[in-house]
């Protein structure tokens, strides 16, 4: 049986890939921070018909918490088919870039791009031991230069100092992997799932968990003749 490990899966896109990649068969690691809500979200989805739900408790920012959940994997699997790098954070609101405090800019950065590196690393040696191993690095169109430098793009007045430059850096990071690993069966993409009703925003979202989580799971089952290193939304490759 297939594995898929998601971090932040308790809500959201999280929850719902989580939902998707069970009903496609797969042993599903919720990677959660807080264990008890782990428990929870894995009997809710029991409950709810959904099978092979594992929790496992997963904090990002701390390599014991890493370390620890290497191990927990290993007991139930010796291989990993794919990782979902989808726990994030938008950090302290507003990000002005003149004023905002440095320290909202490191803490979303330790989240959203350096907690995803941990992760990578941490389950790379699981990864290496698929057939076809699959990394999706879920990404944001704000973080695309290119479309920041067009004034008739819909988020064009959205500037802020911290969230859109993770993602600019974790796309990156998704680049720099993927050239790394482009001899090996690996694929690596960073995907934006678009503006999602969640509550990571408020609600605010005028797109649906489900297409979002679909999006993912596409790119987190290519087949051997799939792109890697490339940044893509349900609309088709992004510009950098």
């Amino acid at each position: 049986m297939k594995t898929v490990l998601i971090s932040g899966a308790n809500r959201g896109i999280g929850l719902e890939t989580a939902k998707q990649f069970s009903r496609r068969g797969y042993t599903v690691f919720l990677g959660i921070r807080n264990y008890d809500n782990g428990l929870k979200a894995a009997e809710d989805l029991r409950n709810a018909g959904y099978e092979n739900i594992i929790p496992v408790s997963l904090d990002i920012r701390d390599p014991q918490s890493l370390n620890d959940a290497y191990r927990n994997i290993l007991q139930y699997s010796p291989s990993l088919d794919a990782l979902i790098n989808n726990a994030g954070i938008r950090g302290q609101q507003p990000q002005p870039p003149a004023t905002v405090d440095i320290d909202i800019i490191k803490d979303i950065f330790d989240t959203n791009l350096f907690g995803a590196i941990r992760l990578t690393q941490a389950m790379m040696p699981l990864l290496e031991k698929s057939k076809n191993p699959r990394i999706v690095n879920v990404s944001s169109e704000l973080a695309s230069l290119t479309l920041h430098d067009n004034q008739d793009w819909e988020f064009y007045e959205f500037k802020d100092a911290g969230y859109g430059p993770s993602k600019t850096a974790l796309n990156a990071y998704t680049v720099m992997l993927a050239y790394q690993l482009r001899d090996s069966p690996f694929k690596v993409n960073a995907v934006d799932p678009g503006y999602t009703a969640t509550e990571f925003n408020g609600y605010k979202g005028a797109g649906d968990v489900s297409d979002a989580a679909a999006l993912i799971l596409k790119y987190a089952t290519l087949d051997k003749s799939g792109p890697t290193g490339q940044f893509v939304s349900n609309h088709g490759q992004l510009p950098w």
